[in-house]
């Protein structure tokens, strides 16, 4: 298990940074702490895609520890810091920019729907701000 600290309620770059590590070590799983829920949320669309397995939060009565089951799919992921506007019309520009094919990989947005990818943001006709992407 690999660990790093994420300043809480933050999308931190350490966090994407040892699952990308973990990810090339061939590593099974790794620990992220402490947990937030933007940290969760990113997660979560991240595992809706299939690039991570399960993952457990820790309850540790701190600041939480996540327990993420890699699959070995994940190419590359980070956090894209400030966090951009991006509207409506310039989400092809980002991932154009960011992601090395149109066919694969996500953007991941925060709207005033939640947390998504940049293709359920399209979908819904929204913008946001931008948190990062993975492939």
């Amino acid at each position: 298990r690999t660990m790093v600290t994420v300043c809480a309620g933050v999308l931190r770059r350490g966090a994407l940074k040892t699952i990308y590590n973990a990810e090339r070590r061939g590593k099974r799983q790794v620990m992220i702490r402490p947990s937030s829920k933007v940290v969760v949320k990113f997660l979560q669309v991240m595992q809706k895609h299939g690039y991570i397995g399960e993952f457990e939060i820790v309850d540790d009565r701190r600041a939480g520890k996540i327990v993420i089951e890699l699959n070995g799919r994940i190419n590359k992921c980070g956090v894209i810091s400030p966090r951009f506007d991006i509207k409506l019309n310039d989400i092809e520009q980002w991932t154009s920019n960011v992601l090395p094919s149109r066919q694969f990989g996500h953007l991941v947005l925060t709207t005033s729907y939640g947390i998504m990818d940049h293709e359920e943001a399209r979908r819904k006709s929204t913008g946001g701000k931008i948190l990062g992407f993975f492939y």
